[in-house]
């Protein structure tokens, strides 16, 4: 009976993999801020979605990171999201990390088409939202 329901995790785990790649290859590249000051990076990172600063418009420094050993570090090359796993369609929910604040927030990130995505996230158990359209840039 364990071998049966191994077999049948293995299996279902087979079918699951090209659609879950798929959807990260929707995601993946490099896109820029609603305001147009930052562009990130994003990829997959195993079975979630990261994403890195890789340009800002005015180059700046986590001064805001509740850490003062990292408030010196630049943001670009700055780990943004992280854990941002599958589930939905076009769909990953994972965290955040606002350098505008230096808060890291639960978020999701949704496939609006080729050329958007929408990243946000909650506060106060959902009672406050905010979203932002990504537009990409390659």
């Amino acid at each position: 009976m364990k071998l049966a329901r191994l077999t049948l995790f293995a299996a279902l785990c087979a079918f699951a993999s090209p659609s879950l790649a798929q959807d990260a290859n929707k995601v993946a590249g490099t896109w820029q801020s609603q305001s147009g000051i930052t562009r990130v990076k994003v990829r997959p990172c195993g079975v979630a979605l990261c994403a890195h600063v890789v340009w800002q418009q005015s180059p700046s420094k986590d001064v805001h990171n509740p850490d003062p050993a990292k408030r010196e570090r630049p943001i670009v090359g700055l780990q943004l999201v992280s854990n941002m796993k599958p589930v939905g369609p076009d769909e990953w929910s994972g965290a955040i990390y606002n350098y505008e604040d230096g808060k890291t927030y639960q978020g999701k990130v949704k496939v609006v088409n080729a050329s958007a995505i929408q990243i946000g996230g909650c506060v106060m158990g959902g009672m406050i939202c905010q979203s932002k359209t990504w537009t990409k840039v390659d």
